[in-house]
């Protein structure tokens, strides 16, 4: 098993100015889309953060529950972390 960088014991994994947190085989997950940045020194520091909640259903093309944009990273996975705590507890 890939070991991945993880957030309140989920998994987050990037791909360019995607991050999706949560376990693919739960039925939620979180797509977080960096829409701006700026930098600071050498690193890209995100601005801007589309936080989406879906509803992991191949199924379904309409699969988003819930989306916000949120100003930096540490706030958009606050967001990020409550939603998906709060989906994945329902019933």
């Amino acid at each position: 098993m890939s070991e991945f960088l993880t957030y309140k014991d989920k998994p987050l994994v990037r791909s360019g100015n995607t991050v999706y947190y949560g376990d693919m085989s739960e039925k939620y997950i979180i797509k977080l889309t960096i829409l701006s940045s700026h930098k600071e020194g050498d690193l890209d520091v995100a601005d801007k953060i589309k936080v989406e909640l879906i509803k992991n259903d191949s199924d379904k093309l309409d699969n988003v529950a819930k989306t916000t944009e949120k100003n930096g990273f540490s706030e958009a996975m606050q967001f990020a972390s409550i939603w998906l705590e709060r989906a994945l507890s329902e019933k």
